[in-house]
């Protein structure tokens, strides 16, 4: 029996390569399909028993496939261990496939009471305690929007006021975006098997899948690192990958080793953006940090961080050149505006890397206006430039809906890389990079919480990002530590005082600990 581990593989697949994966290991192996659903089942079992230890009843709702055959199994499995189990059935036995059939087989013999999914079943199972409900009604080969009676199982399904366990993806959501294919299971638990789904930890997946426990099914690492299995689609990264990529420190370093970071923004009315993003990057490790803002923000940036250097706007503007040119790290666009100003600054920065290659943060407004500029966005290249659009802003750089963009957020950040060259972030839960030289190389990141959606968050991520790269690291590797620490940082600080009313400002007190791995 295989024991599900709450360890998640770094490596996510899309269903096409997990149906590779499970071919070729029945192929080298030599077993049997129907033992992978055997063991499939079992595994469910033994999650449902780890986390609802309490359980009286499992009620299986199962469809057509490979996944009603697992829950076929866990329904037998639960009735021979002495627990009852019933399974609702969507698919009458003539029109199962064979594995599934034999499963069904097992599920009747061992006295499993199976029966339509109707009306009149659904009010019997209503609000039943100590009951579980099994989710095995579609699985991976969803390409359309739920319809007929599948779509009405989801629904009664959702509400039930009981646990849900969902069998290798809550039916109804897309294992390869993490969209709802018009509706899906609101899962307290996702066992998934043989190669984590990349859709489980992205967009919607990470709401309809609760937590998600991986079962490889006994499968052995080799047929994972087999020269004929499919290489993953994308990979999941969080907190250890920073491990190894900060060091510590020289002991006879001094500041000029750790970079100059030159934040620019805080137009009239959006001050505390560039404060915060400014702030960042001191804190997470910058040598120098220089803001460059209206005067109007001057003495407020040095009451809360006396130890940057502020420059406001007043002036020549060409004056700056010579600081950027200089800098180890530019962000531009936390609280930039799309006025005059914002629009004089960001071709101020765009000159200067022309003249420096200095590596630039896109973020916010400057992502906005470089939107409103394609012919600067086309002849930007493949150069050290990092894009942090959230949804939004990634549909205005690419002329769709945002609804669009969040329908598959693999093949937006892929389009971003692809328009925009350089490094790109698609944020949201599940955060996603790419880069335009490696355009099949897709890392998410499943650290922070809803929390974090407020006021301020993006602005202290691109401060981190622009001191990482000051530090020394790559863009792609200073964009991937600076997310893992960003969402970790979210993560400690709701922990502590909860998700609901954190502020950006609440990260600074974590960022110094996550920036010190060692």
């Amino acid at each position: 029996m295989s024991t599900p581990s709450s360890e998640l593989p770094r490596d996510l697949y899309s269903a096409e390569k997990v149906a590779s994966l499970e071919n070729l290991a029945i192929q080298e192996l030599g077993i049997d399909s129907y033992d992978l659903m055997s063991i499939a089942g079992a595994s469910v079992f033994e999650t449902v028993k780890r986390h609802y230890s309490k359980t009286k009843k499992l009620i299986i709702f199962a469809g057509s496939g490979n996944n009603a055959g697992d829950g076929y199994v866990v329904a037998a499995i639960a009735k021979l261990s002495g627990m009852e189990a019933d399974v609702i059935q969507l698919c009458e036995e003539q029109g199962l496939k064979a594995d599934t059939r034999k499963a069904f087989e097992y599920a009747s013999s061992s006295g499993v009471d199976i029966r339509p999914f109707n009306d009149e079943s659904f009010d019997q199972i209503s609000n039943i305690r100590e009951t579980v409900i099994v989710d095995a009604i579609l699985g991976t080969g969803l390409n359309r929007p739920v319809a007929s009676q599948y779509r009405k199982a989801i629904g009664a399904v959702n509400s039930i006021e009981c646990p849900v366990i969902s069998v290798d993806l809550p039916s109804g959501l897309n294992s390869d975006t993490g969209c709802a294919m018009g509706v899906a299971v609101m899962a307290h638990v996702t066992v998934t098997f043989v190669g984590l789904k990349q859709g489980l930890l992205t967009g919607e997946g990470q709401e309809y899948s609760g937590k998600v426990v991986f079962a490889n099914l006994d499968i052995p690492d080799f047929i994972y690192k087999s020269k004929w299995s499919p290489l993953p689609s994308s990979n999941r990264i969080d907190i250890d990958y920073v491990k190894g990529r900060l060091g510590p420190r020289r002991k006879f370093s001094h500041k000029g080793d750790h970079g100059h970071v030159v934040v620019l923004g805080g137009d009239l009315g959006l001050g505390g953006a560039g404060i915060m993003a400014a702030e960042a990057a001191q804190r997470s490790g910058a040598g120098r940090v220089t803001l460059i803002t209206r005067s109007e923000h001057r003495t407020a940036a040095l009451v809360r961080c006396p130890e940057l250097m502020v420059i406001d706007t007043d002036g020549e503007i060409t004056q700056f050149a010579s600081i950027l040119e200089s800098a180890s790290s530019i962000v531009v666009g936390p609280g930039l505006g799309i006025a005059e100003w914002g629009k004089s600054l960001l071709l101020l920065v765009l000159e200067a890397h022309q003249i420096s290659r200095t590596p630039v943060i896109f973020d916010a407004d400057a992502i906005n206006l470089l939107s409103d500029r394609r012919d600067l966005l086309e002849n930007m290249g493949a150069s050290k430039f990092i894009f942090t659009p959230h949804p939004g802003e990634a549909a205005k750089l690419l002329g769709i809906s945002k609804e669009h963009v969040q329908q598959d957020r693999f093949r937006a950040v892929r389009e971003l890389a692809n328009l925009c060259g350089g490094v790109c972030l698609l944020k949201g839960s599940g955060s996603l990079t790419c880069s335009a030289e490696s355009l099949d190389t897709i890392y998410l990141c499943n650290e922070g919480n809803a929390g974090m959606a407020s006021g301020g968050m993006g602005d202290v991520l691109s401060g981190i990002i622009g001191s990482l790269i000051a530090q020394g690291l790559t863009t792609t590797e200073a964009l991937n530590c600076g997310i893992c620490i960003h969402g970790e940082a979210g993560d400690l600080a709701s922990q502590a005082n909860g998700e609901r009313g954190l502020r950006a400002t609440d990260l600074f007190s974590f960022l110094h600990e996550l920036v010190n791995p060692e």
